[in-house]
């Protein structure tokens, strides 16, 4: 079972509800150690005096607040604490407002409110269905760890639990107007070009499911180390040439992807390749192929050249003994014939 990291109250009214409080998420991220290069040496950070090199122990430290111009006013622990808001043990709801009023922008961390013990189940559903059906979302204060939050408190989907989400504070959250050069101010937009913008978030619109949105890179980090520790290498895709960003024909660009939207397929997965992975010694063996073909082109040259040569020197021969045989068959003419001549002179 979860441990609560906070237990108090929620207090609405005159009403108390005792509560814990529960981290609702986790983060799911590859955690790496750090090594030296070569070295199987992990690094370690240690506090040290900038100005000696010496290593501080924890207690002789104390907090500096920057003032400008290098000058800090230093501040100890206990001085920290004496103007703390105090250990708060209740969750006060001071007003509740409309879901849709508040900018996700506020929102920064979720928890689980549940009932400290069986007493606290029936106000605790109570709290729930009110909120619930009010459709209402019940804005707080309250301190843990030494800090004071701001937080919205409302019931999940399933109106089964209270979710308390901690918001910034109003002077916490950027002015984009300042902050951000090149903004659009009045930017007229054609009517064609809108109706097809808006064609093509119709197109893409899909219900929500968490389930089809997935961390394709966390996935692929884990199946890498996994690689790696079988002795494996992942093979480098060909990666297609990414859009140059600027729009030549907004219209046109609108129209074909409204047309490849048809058949969509909600999700972030739907154009993930796949990893793939072969042996680490295939690379060398890889290298090696293309020099054992040229190796056997150039043997194959060689034993064609060979019987060509065989060729043509078995050619040489045969024409030689034919020339030699048909010198010997003259020779034995010429003979014959001398041999007869004579013999008619001796009659």
């Amino acid at each position: 079972m979860a441990r609560a990291i906070w237990t108090g109250s929620v207090s609405f009214g005159l009403v108390n509800v005792p509560v814990g409080l529960f981290s609702a998420t986790h983060d799911h991220n590859v955690h790496f150690h750090q090594f030296e290069k070569g070295t199987a040496s992990r690094i370690r950070n240690e506090r040290v005096n900038e100005d000696t090199g010496d290593e501080v122990s924890y207690d002789d430290i104390v907090k500096g607040a920057d003032i400008g111009d290098g000058e800090y006013v230093m501040l100890t622990q206990e001085e920290l604490e004496s103007v703390e808001p105090g250990r708060s043990r209740s969750i006060d709801i001071s007003d509740f407002v409309e879901a849709s009023e508040i900018d996700p922008i506020y929102y920064q961390k979720s928890y689980y409110l549940a009932p400290s013990d069986d007493s606290a189940k029936k106000p605790y559903a109570l709290l729930v269905k009110a909120m619930a059906k009010a459709e209402r979302i019940g804005v707080a204060t309250f301190v843990m760890r030494g800090k004071q939050y701001l937080a919205a408190i409302r019931p999940s989907a399933d109106e089964k639990v209270l979710v308390l989400e901690t918001m910034h504070f109003a002077d916490e959250v950027r002015d984009p107007a300042k902050e951000l050069d090149g903004l659009p101010q009045r930017t007229k937009v054609e009517k064609k070009d809108l109706d097809m913008a808006v064609n093509l978030v119709t197109a893409l619109t899909t219900g929500w499911n968490p389930k089809n949105y997935q961390d394709t890179y966390t996935e692929r980090v884990e199946k890498l180390i996994d690689a790696k520790r079988k002795d494996r290498v992942v093979v480098a895709a060909e990666r297609d040439e990414e859009a140059s960003g600027k729009v030549v024909d907004l219209l046109a660009a609108l129209q074909a992807s409204v047309d490849a939207a048809k058949g969509h397929k909600p999700g972030n997965t739907r154009n993930l390749s796949k990893l793939e992975t072969r042996k680490a010694d295939e690379d060398s063996e890889a290298e090696d192929r293309p020099a054992k073909k040229s190796s056997k082109k150039s043997t194959a040259k060689k034993s064609t050249t060979k019987k060509s040569a065989t060729k043509k020197s078995a050619t040489k021969k045969s024409a030689t003994k034919k020339t030699a045989a048909k010198k010997t068959a003259t020779k034995k003419s010429t003979t014959s014939r001398r041999s007869s001549s004579s013999t008619r002179k001796a009659s």
